[in-house]
C-alpha cells in the first residue's frame, strides 16, 4: 500500500527537474498523476508537448497511472482544462503541486518590461489559476456534503525567501507565493483544504552545475545532494493525510535538510514614550537605531506586548 493510493494528483512544471521528481514520486506513492507541462524553454518560450508525455512514459514504465496535458498555466481556460482532465480523467482530484517556472534574470536597472510580466505571469498568476479552479472544484464538493482532504503545495525559492542579485522578478513572484500559501490556507480550512509551501534545490535545467549535463531526478543511481528529487518526499508527505494537520506552513529543501520559514514574523518593536502621541523624527531615529542595528542608548527601555505577540519592546524615555 502507498501512501497515496487512491489520490489524484496534478503536478505543473512536471517536464524537467524538481517537478519531474514530484511528478514520479508521487506516482510511485500510488497516486494517479497529471504531468503537465508546456515544454517551452527556461526562458518561456516556445512548446512542445512530448515533454509531458516523456514523463508519463517513466511513470506508466514504473506501473503508475499518469496522463499527459500541455496546458500555459498563465492562462485561465488552460488551467480550467488542466483541473477538469484530472477530474474526467481519474474522477476526482486531492492535490495540486503548482510547479511550473521560468527565469529571465536581469539587474533593475536592465530588465525590460516584458521580463518581468512573463515571469509574473508563469509563477504567481501559474499559482493562481490551477489553485483557483482547484478550490472552487473542492467547496463544490464540500457543500454538496462530500469529505474533502485537498492539499495544496506551492513553490517558493530561497530568492523569495531571502533574495538575490539579478532577480527582482523571480524574488517578486517567489515571495508573493509564500504569501499566496499562506492567504489560500486561511480561505480554504473550512472546505477541508490545505495549503503549504516548499522552497527548492538541486541542479536543473534553471540552475545546472556549470559545464555539466542536466541530470533529471529519475537518473540518479544514488544519493546526491544536487539531486532535485530529493524534495520529493517532502511533497508526498504534504500531500498525504499523515500532514493532515500541517497548512499555511513554507519549508525550505536542501539535499537532506528541511527547514521550516516563518515568513513575516513581528521581531522588535517601539512604542513612543506614553504612547500618546505621534514620535518626535529625530527622537524616533534613536529607537529605530536600537531597532534594527540593536544599539543600545541610555533612556531605551523594554516592555509591552504587540500585535498580539511578544517580542522585545524598546522605546524612548520621557525626559
Amino acid at each position: 500500500m502507498g501512501l497515496l493510493d487512491g489520490k489524484v494528483a496534478v503536478v505543473t512544471g512536471a517536464g524537467h527537474g524538481v517537478g519531474r521528481g514530484h511528478a514520479v514520486q508521487l506516482a510511485e506513492a500510488g497516486a494517479k498523476v497529471v504531468v503537465n507541462d508546456l515544454g517551452g524553454s527556461t526562458r518561456g518560450e516556445g512548446a512542445d508537448e512530448t515533454v509531458a508525455q516523456a514523463v508519463v512514459d517513466v511513470i506508466t514504465s514504473r506501473g503508475g497511472e499518469a496522463v499527459a496535458d500541455a496546458s500555459d498555466v498563465s492562462s485561465w481556460a488552460g488551467s480550467k482544462a488542466m483541473i477538469d482532465k484530472a477530474i474526467d480523467t481519474f474522477g476526482g482530484l486531492d492535490i495540486v503541486v503548482n510547479n511550473a517556472g521560468i527565469l529571465r534574470d536581469k539587474m533593475i536597472f536592465n530588465m525590460d518590461e516584458s521580463d518581468w510580466d512573463a515571469v509574473i505571469a508563469v509563477h504567481l498568476k501559474g499559482h493562481f489559476n490551477p489553485t483557483r479552479h482547484a478550490c472552487a472544484y473542492w467547496r463544490d464538493q464540500a457543500k454538496a456534503g462530500k469529505p474533502v482532504k485537498g492539499s495544496l503545495i506551492h513553490t517558493s525559492s530561497s530568492v523569495g525567501l531571502l533574495g538575490n542579485v539579478g532577480q527582482v522578478n523571480y524574488a517578486a513572484a517567489k515571495g508573493g507565493i509564500a504569501m499566496f500559501t499562506i492567504a489560500v490556507a486561511q480561505d480554504m480550512e473550512r472546505y477541508g483544504v490545505r495549503s503549504n509551501c516548499v522552497a527548492p534545490s538541486g541542479s536543473t535545467r534553471l540552475l545546472p552545475s556549470a559545464g555539466d549535463r542536466v541530470v533529471e531526478p529519475d537518473e540518479y543511481t544514488e544519493y546526491s545532494p544536487r539531486d532535485p528529487g530529493n524534495v520529493g518526499p517532502l511533497v508526498v508527505w504534504l500531500a498525504s493525510d499523515l500532514s493532515a494537520n500541517i497548512s499555511g506552513q513554507v519549508f525550505l529543501s536542501i539535499g537532506s535538510t528541511v527547514t521550516r520559514f516563518d515568513p513575516w514574523k513581528p521581531a522588535q518593536a517601539v512604542t513612543v514614550p506614553g504612547n500618546n502621541r505621534r514620535w518626535d523624527p529625530a527622537e524616533l531615529g534613536l529607537a529605530m537605531d536600537q531597532l534594527v542595528f540593536n544599539t543600545r542608548h541610555s533612556g531605551l527601555w523594554s516592555g509591552a506586548n504587540f500585535g498580539g505577540f511578544s517580542p522585545l519592546t524598546r522605546a524612548l524615555e520621557e525626559r
